[in-house]
């Protein structure tokens, strides 16, 4: 027995069953009974140990996750052969806990508000009075959380704009390069594209007005390529005409012919009959038929000179002579290198005319010669030098060198004896 002494009266005995029964005694008390303390509590069920004393404490503020408590509490009973719905129950009854069922939603709205408007009267720098700590917890978690967008961060907001612009600009390049890949480009071309085959048959069967030129033997040739104006032969005014035919009279046995006497050959104008006269052919005679030669019965014709016009000479040619190696570049007159190379012994090269000539570069100048028209002239140079805008015309290579002396080059000698040998063939 018990006795407890009040300050305001006399002193009350408390009986044994005047204790209040509470559900941590009730636990503490079936754990002893089995011998496990809360070490062997925590390995068998896997709930830590801070966890059984709270629950054996009724306070649920421990507890980090509310809505585990429920959970814990069931299976710990579950373990000591005690009721779960009953400690339940017992638990939320002691240490205030609400459950989140339906029962319980209207008292919970209840606790908060009534926990805000505590909040909301407390004065600045003191904690409000008159709320439940676990209630508290427990709405707060359900209810009251805030999330991530109710109260942004400005550097969250920035990093969100830093990759929205790297995928924009990665968007951007991408279709750049696409475009370019796509595009097609046209390379100019060097030489402008002529016709070569006429597709209008009507066009080719007749002769246009232009053509009239080619017909009257007078060829017009148009140079194709960077070198234009090729020197060439140029064809006499009045083509060269011999006559082939003409009157039968006109023939004299006596002159040629299988019946030609061989002693002699006898003019056309000496063959005259001697005594009468006629007009055979259009043409006045004289014969007597018992005396007269047969062989001047033809009319005295003159001596048909064949009037043949003369052609002009071959254009001039201009050919590189190396009679050792020595290197070459030849220029057009558009600054176009035509041949740059190093010639061989004996190798020549025909350097083609132009209205413009070309210019020579040459090392080892003194083994290059020139072939104007047949005719070597030269050397190029000196010895082993190096020459420069060499002129290569025929009128400035025979004015400029003059022909080459054949005994002071054995090599020159030796391809000329060559060429000669080779032509007499």
């Amino acid at each position: 027995m018990q006795v407890s002494a009040d300050a305001a009266g006399p002193s009350k005995l408390r009986g044994f069953d005047d204790f209040e029964m509470r559900l941590g005694d009730i636990l503490r008390g079936e754990r002893a009974t089995r011998g496990k303390s809360l070490l062997d509590v925590q390995n068998e069920l896997r709930i830590k140990a801070e966890y059984i004393s709270a629950i054996e404490a009724a306070d649920s503020s421990v507890f980090d996750v509310p809505s585990f408590v429920a959970g814990y509490v069931r299976s710990y009973a579950g373990y000591l052969d005690v009721d779960p719905d009953w400690a339940l129950e017992t638990f939320c009854k002691e240490s205030g806990f609400f459950l989140a069922t339906g029962r319980s939603s209207r008292m919970r709205q209840h606790l908060k508000h009534s926990v805000r408007k505590d909040e909301l009267s407390a004065p600045a720098g003191q904690a409000p009075t008159g709320r439940h700590p676990i209630a508290s917890r427990y709405v707060g978690y359900l209810m009251d959380r805030e999330t991530s967008l109710s109260s942004p961060e400005p550097r969250a907001l920035g990093s969100i704009a830093a990759l929205l612009a790297l995928l924009a600009g990665i968007g951007y390049g991408g279709w750049v390069v696409l475009q370019e890949v796509q595009k097609v480009r046209l390379a100019p071309v060097d030489q402008t594209p002529q016709v070569i085959i006429d597709l209008d048959p009507v066009n080719s069967a007749f002769p246009l007005e232009e053509d009239a030129a080619e017909q009257d033997g007078v060829a017009t040739v148009v140079a194709s390529g960077r070198i234009n104006g090729f020197s060439r032969p140029e064809v006499a005014d009045v083509p060269a005409i011999v006559a082939r035919d003409g009157p039968i009279a006109a023939i004299d046995p006596d002159t040629f012919g299988a019946l030609a006497p061989e002693s002699g050959v006898r003019g056309v104008s000496d063959v005259t009959a001697p005594y009468s006269h006629s007009t055979f052919a259009g043409m006045e005679v004289e014969f007597d038929l018992p005396h007269a030669d047969p062989m001047t019965y033809f009319p005295r014709v003159q001596e048909v000179a064949p009037d043949v016009s003369a052609i002009e000479p071959s254009a001039p040619s201009v050919e590189l002579l190396a009679v050792r190696p020595c290197w070459v570049r030849v220029r057009g007159p558009d600054g176009t290198v035509i041949l740059e190379k190093i010639l061989d012994a004996g190798e020549t090269f025909d350097v083609p005319l132009t209205d413009e000539p070309a210019r020579l570069r040459a090392g080892n100048a003194g083994s290059l010669y020139f072939e104007v028209n047949g005719q070597v002239h030269g050397p190029a140079g000196n010895g082993q030098s190096v020459v420069r805008d060499i002129v290569l015309s025929p009128e400035a290579l025979v004015e400029n060198y003059g022909a080459a002396d054949v005994a002071s080059d054995s090599e020159l000698a030796r391809y000329i004896s060559v060429a000669e040998a080779a032509s007499g063939e």
